[in-house]
C-alpha cells in the first residue's frame, strides 16, 4: 500500500504521449481481447488503435474545458486522469493506471483527493464505470452509489456531498 504520495504529480497530454496512452487504454481492454483468441496482432492492435481514438475524440468533444493529464509516479509515467471541474460536479471522465501500478493504492489515494477538493467545494464527485469494473468495490468502500443504472455496460457512480 501506499503510504505517502508526494511523489504524485500530473502533467498535461501532449501529442507525443499517444502511443503511451494506447497502452493505458489497451491494458484496459486486456480481458476483452483474450476472448477473441482467433485475432491476428495486427487486427488487435487496429482494433484498439481504432476504439482508443474514437473514445479519445469523444472526450475531448464532449469535455472540452477538462484537464486530460498523465499521472506521473517519480516522473514515471504510471497511467491518466482525465477530469473536469464542472459548477456542480467534479467529473472523472477517466482514471486508469497501467496494470503494474494497480492494486498498490494509487488509485484510491487520488480518488481520496478528489472527493476532498469536492467537500471544500461543495460539489459532487461522478464518473461512469463499467459493471464489471474491479474498482466498483473501491468507489463503493469511498461512498460513492449508482446514480443511473440506464446503460447496459455503464454505471453512473456519483459521491453524494457530505451533509454536515
Amino acid at each position: 500500500m501506499v503510504s505517502s504520495n508526494r511523489n504524485l504529480s500530473f502533467r498535461p497530454i501532449e501529442q507525443s504521449d499517444e502511443p503511451l496512452l494506447l497502452s493505458i487504454y489497451s491494458s484496459t481492454r486486456a480481458e476483452e481481447m483474450a476472448l477473441v483468441p482467433n485475432w491476428s496482432s495486427e487486427t488487435r492492435s487496429a482494433f484498439l488503435q481504432q476504439q482508443f481514438q474514437a473514445q479519445h475524440a469523444f472526450y475531448q468533444l464532449q469535455y472540452p474545458d477538462a484537464a486530460f493529464m498523465i499521472i506521473l509516479f517519480d516522473q514515471l509515467p504510471i497511467g491518466r486522469l482525465y477530469i473536469n471541474r464542472g459548477v456542480e460536479d467534479i467529473r472523472i471522465i477517466d482514471i486508469t493506471l497501467l496494470p503494474d501500478f494497480r492494486n498498490h493504492g494509487y488509485g484510491e489515494y487520488l480518488l481520496n483527493t478528489f472527493l476532498d477538493e469536492a467537500d471544500v467545494s461543495k460539489k459532487m464527485v461522478s464518473i461512469h464505470v463499467e459493471r464489471n469494473n474491479r474498482a466498483l468495490n473501491l468507489y463503493e468502500r469511498l461512498g460513492f452509489v449508482v446514480l443511473e443504472d440506464n446503460h447496459p455496460i455503464y454505471l453512473l457512480l456519483g459521491r453524494p456531498l457530505k451533509s454536515k
